[in-house]
């Protein structure tokens, strides 16, 4: 019973056209990105500057992959966050909104059920999204940039990587699988927002506000001390994916602490919509 109403779910959820604006967002951002990076000398004389300090090839590393993981960081962290807490924030609040939600409970069908299968509706949404945006990157990237190695550089996170082409592919597998798992997160902190008595986008701004205050909180120098505490610090374990070295019990650790965070989401979320009065 569970897996009709879940095929169900899904299937309203891609027939509406606001689902695919982030699918198109990211199209446009990869376009926009890689052709600047490809046409512009500006930006590659810096990377290739970078290389060959270091004694390194820039002609083994300029490559596809290292483009599309450029893109994925940026895209990952701003762009995102957003297109998943707006669907997130429609999936209860929208069924009020349209006046559907006493039809779908006048069924022998519990709330507690109905938001587990909207959770488990906008996890595969998140997957599908993120799956999307690591795909649309190589294959953007693949048509302007030719094969080689993987080059990573991120100041602010203390990267600097270079890897093989067979390592390289394994690393950005990895690190598009497992960026599913903060899109999961924002959903669930915009389904949650939508389960209470708000409208779709009042969800959408509430989730995307934590989410901003939070990171920028923890980028206080002051509060330095205090990152673990947030958990957009613990967002940013899937870039670790491009250390050298992985530091694996760091990341198992904000694996973690993201899986009872998002429990705890889904918690709050079935209470508040279980005791929320729907006739007013």
């Amino acid at each position: 019973m569970i897996y009709y109403q879940l095929r169900n779910e899904l299937w309203k959820m891609f027939g509406k056209k606001r689902t695919y604006i982030g699918f198109g967002a990211f199209l446009t951002a990869h376009a926009a990105f890689l052709l600047i990076f490809r046409y512009w000398q500006g930006p590659r004389r810096d990377m290739v500057h970078r290389l060959e300090l270091l004694g390194y090839s820039s002609g083994n590393y300029i490559s596809n992959l290292t483009m599309a993981a450029a893109v994925l960081v940026p895209v990952a962290v701003l762009l995102m966050p957003l297109y998943v807490a707006l669907v997130g924030g429609d999936l209860l609040a929208k069924e009020v909104e349209d006046g559907t939600l006493r039809m779908i409970l006048a069924r022998p069908i519990s709330r507690f059920r109905l938001a587990l299968v909207k959770w488990l509706a906008g996890l595969i949404f998140s997957v599908v999204l993120a799956l999307a945006m690591g795909g649309l990157g190589v294959a953007f990237a693949s048509c302007l940039f030719p094969k080689g190695g993987l080059f990573v550089f991120l100041p602010m996170e203390g990267i600097f990587s270079l890897f093989a082409p067979g390592e390289g592919w394994h690393r950005y597998i990895i690190a598009t699988l497992i960026v599913s798992g903060n899109a999961a997160t924002v959903m669930g902190l915009a389904l949650m927002f939508s389960c209470f008595n708000v409208k779709p986008a009042a969800a959408t701004i509430l989730a995307l506000s934590v989410l901003l205050t939070s990171r920028i909180i923890q980028e206080i120098p002051y509060f330095h001390d205090l990152q673990p505490w947030f958990f957009t610090y613990h967002m940013n374990y899937w870039i670790k994916m491009f250390e050298q070295r992985v530091p694996w019990p760091e990341v198992i650790q904000s694996v973690s602490i993201l899986f009872g965070f998002n429990l705890t989401l889904l918690i709050i979320g079935c209470v508040a919509f279980q005791v929320r009065d729907i006739k007013s």
